[in-house]
């Protein structure tokens, strides 16, 4: 997973790991390699194989699984949203800014090819002429793949956004399902049942996930692991390591490592 290009993560991976559903903070794009997986995604349930491109928008919540015995393996590009709103400003001649990918899953031999220059120029050593090669690949490669749709997600009702403003305003507060209950005026029972609704997570789930954001980011700082753990909220590193192995099926360790 080394990481070439400001504001660009490169990641890839060979797993049977089955992903608990989780979100990124960035744009994905990436190429099934070999296998084939079953995903489900803000944009429907979708199986993807060998030479298909998948995309995840940011706070997209999705998960995947392997589909036979034998795994998957992928490539993917984690894009920062500055670097997909200054490539769709450009595009659109300052029209855009706001997009989304529209199709979790896209077969498109040419679109692939693309992905394959791209990636390779990500994972390279750099340098000047990369950087231009990345440039003009980019803006191409988004052009086909964003269609410029329009980000329009869906706004819980404003019972359930109290609940989440709670946790998003402090995700390091030791919450209670009262507290979010309190917070939206509604039972306990029907905090969980609307959060799932309106956000793909339990609170809890939403919480982690949140948490393991910081903790993502810190990494990808510098920040040494242990002490990671504790600025994002939980007990030990031990605790920390299994979210981020259940959410992303690599340690955070891994992570690091790759980054420097």
């Amino acid at each position: 997973m080394p990481r070439r290009i400001a504001g660009v993560e490169v990641v890839e991976a060979a797993t049977r790991h089955a992903f608990a559903r989780h979100t990124h903070e960035q744009f994905g794009i990436g190429l099934i390699h070999q296998g084939a997986q079953t995903s489900h995604s803000g944009r429907g349930t979708v199986e993807a194989e060998a030479g298909d491109v998948i995309t995840v928008n940011p706070g997209e919540v999705h998960d995947g699984a392997p589909i036979g015995d034998a795994g998957r393996s992928w490539r993917m590009l984690y894009l920062e949203p500055s670097l997909v709103e200054a490539a769709v400003t450009d595009i659109s001649d300052g029209r855009w800014k706001a997009c989304e990918f529209a199709d979790p899953v896209i077969r498109n031999i040419a679109l692939a090819a693309r992905f394959r220059a791209i990636f390779a120029v990500a994972a390279s050593a750099g340098g000047t002429e990369a950087g231009l090669r990345w440039d003009e690949l980019a803006v191409t490669l988004l052009a086909e793949a964003l269609r410029l749709v329009p980000r329009s997600p869906a706004r819980p009702p404003r019972s359930i956004a109290a609940a989440v403003g709670l946790i998003d305003d402090d995700p390091l507060k030791p919450l209670t399902l009262a507290d979010l209950a309190q917070a939206s005026g509604l039972s306990r029972f029907q905090v969980v049942r609307g959060f799932a609704r309106a956000t793909g997570l339990t609170p809890h789930a939403y919480l982690m996930q949140r948490r393991i954001d910081i903790v993502r980011r810190l990494i990808g700082e510098g920040m040494p692991l242990a002490e990671a753990a504790i600025a994002g909220g939980f007990a030990d590193q031990s605790h920390m390591t299994r979210v981020f192995v259940r959410k992303y099926g690599f340690s955070p360790g891994a992570y690091a490592r790759a980054l420097t």
